[in-house]
């Protein structure tokens, strides 16, 4: 990845040259992109995802909003505290690192921030990953069994093991495709020492997401025999690897 930053009056735009060599406004201007017949939309998360037809591909464009309560009085607004900690520039350098360790993520292609004061709102724009359900998706289809469960293990794992921490670790932000499953939406996310505590915190969350979803309705037993303990003993495997 080749880092450029692009600053101006409104903000500024953070992208992989490699990827495109320049990256302006309009990339982040859902108007601009069904203007050209080049978006549609897609359901899931705060408010949802566009799809975008981009010179550098099909992309993912997200907005960054807020959740819960807070929402309601700073709808998509964050404190502006500086650049390197904006939603979006955080979140861009965290999957640049991901990236390098070879990891199963989102490429990244831009993000921006635009500065209102004393806050700003932000965006994101990665590689789109096609024909790939979420976790959740196989769940409701049937499709979560012990296997997938394995595979999801040593997913996890593995960005465990490289301290990678997801703060929103959940059936809905694990894909799945033929031979290889992905990990998405960084959004606060760090690179920490490998601890114990924390990742087992991580899994403490998936866990209530899927049980949240249905995964137990033949019983939690079962689901603990047939789903948890398969994933957690691939996951184990893989950390200790």
């Amino acid at each position: 990845m080749q880092e450029r930053a692009h600053k101006d009056a409104a903000g500024a735009i953070l992208f992989d040259a490699t990827v495109s060599p320049q990256v302006d406004h309009d990339w982040f201007a859902p108007d601009y992109w069904r203007g050209r017949d080049a978006l549609r939309m897609q359901s899931g998360g705060r408010g949802g995802v566009a799809i975008i037809s981009s010179p550098a591909g099909e992309c993912v464009l997200r907005h960054y909003h807020r959740g819960g309560l807070v929402a309601r009085l700073m709808g998509d607004r964050y404190l502006w505290t500086g650049a390197d900690r904006s939603r979006g520039f955080a979140e861009f350098r965290l999957l640049g690192t991901i990236a390098r360790l070879g990891l199963p993520g989102p490429s990244i292609v831009a993000a921006r921030y635009c500065r209102h004061g004393l806050f700003y709102t932000a965006d994101l724009i990665t590689r789109f990953i096609e024909d790939a359900p979420t976790l959740a998706e196989c769940l409701a289809a049937g499709r979560l069994d012990g296997e997938l469960a394995e595979e999801v293990g040593a997913l996890v794992a593995r960005f465990h093991r490289a301290g990678i921490w997801h703060a929103d670790l959940n059936a809905h932000n694990v894909l799945v495709t033929t031979g290889q499953l992905y990990l998405i939406d960084f959004d606060r996310g760090q690179l920490r020492p490998p601890a114990r505590a924390w990742q087992l915190a991580n899994l403490r969350r998936l866990r209530r997401s899927l049980l949240k979803l249905g995964a137990a309705a033949q019983g939690e037993a079962v689901f603990e025999q047939n789903i948890w303990q398969p994933l957690l003993y691939r996951y184990g495997r893989t950390l200790d690897a």
